[in-house]
């Protein structure tokens, strides 16, 4: 509120629709304050540069709140009493406001990485153990969301050996249905999102080269104000996950059946979504040919001679 302008999606409003973040100068506070208390579905709130003084923040217990300020006394005050009424909250000691964090606490995303394939294509052990530069395959890819800024990374599994693999380093979720094909496995994941989310990156489990700039690249894009409500990498021929997706789609992802997944209700509809070049890689492993391109780009390393 007030004349403090940033370029995140849901920044600042006075009267918004639905549920929104806000971004607030500490000389407007007492306006927010009162913004917050009547409309709930204001999730989140930044302040930037705080007051002398702590005012009465019983409004804020419930949402998550971020102080930035470049004066580490008010920084120190203001937290600990957030932290005494229970808010939850974070801060941030610069006189600037640090667009990338302030983007990322107000409009948190996680990530689903679907891993309760069936490996048809590929004869043998469950494609997403195969070794790749001395890692299973899935590995690299819930590292690349985690590693990219998801706030909450949840694995989506069907067999023990690939809940083995993960080894307790993400969130997994067991997919009973997993058979009946890829929305049961993208539903599962998104029911185990935790309500803060805004927003589901769907990273497949077989993409081993995506990596967490990959990632980073599309949360920015889908934070920018004016991005559309999905994000996914570009392509020759159109886009490919991963893919951002906005939880005000979420009600279409649950209406899937069978082998569908965002590709379905995204497609014909392009002003929903924004394609954008990324680094890393989107090649998927569907066959032995595939896993074979992957694994020469990865040489093995000469053991080391001992004199």
């Amino acid at each position: 509120m007030g004349d403090l302008d940033l370029a995140v999606r849901g920044r600042t409003y006075r009267e918004p629709e639905g549920r929104h973040s806000m971004v607030v100068r500490g000389r407007d506070l007492d306006a927010g304050l009162q913004h917050l208390i009547a409309r709930t579905d204001c999730r989140s709130v930044a302040i930037v540069g705080l007051p002398e003084q702590v005012p009465d923040i019983s409004p804020l217990v419930g949402r998550r709140l971020l102080l930035v300020d470049g004066d580490s006394g008010r920084l120190r005050d203001f937290a600990e009493t957030a932290i005494r009424a229970g808010i939850e909250v974070e801060w941030v000691r610069s006189t600037r406001p640090p667009f990338e964090r302030l983007a990322a606490a107000l409009l948190p995303v996680g990530g689903i990485v679907l891993a309760a394939g069936r490996s048809s294509r590929m004869p043998g052990s469950q494609k997403l153990l195969l070794d790749i530069d001395g890692v299973p395959m899935v590995r690299h890819v819930f590292e690349a969301a985690s590693e990219g800024g998801c706030h909450q990374t949840v694995v989506v599994y069907a067999e023990d050996d690939v809940k083995r693999a993960i080894n307790g380093r993400a969130e997994l979720v067991f997919n009973p249905d997993a058979a009946t094909g890829m929305a049961s496995s993208l539903q599962v994941g998104l029911k185990a999102l935790r309500p803060e989310i805004e927003a589901a990156v769907i990273l497949l489990g077989d993409q081993p080269l995506v990596g967490s700039r990959t990632i980073a690249t599309l949360l920015r894009a889908w934070r920018r104000e004016g991005s559309r409500p999905a994000v996914a990498v570009a392509q020759d021929d159109g886009w490919a996950p991963p893919v951002v997706l906005a939880r005000d789609m979420w009600d279409e992802l649950f209406a899937l059946k069978g082998d569908a997944g965002a590709r379905q209700v995204l497609h014909g509809r392009p002003e929903l979504v924004d394609v954008i070049p990324a680094p890393g890689r989107p090649d998927d492993i569907d066959t032995p040919e595939d896993y074979a391109k992957i694994v020469r780009l990865f040489p093995r390393k000469k053991p080391r001679q001992h004199v």
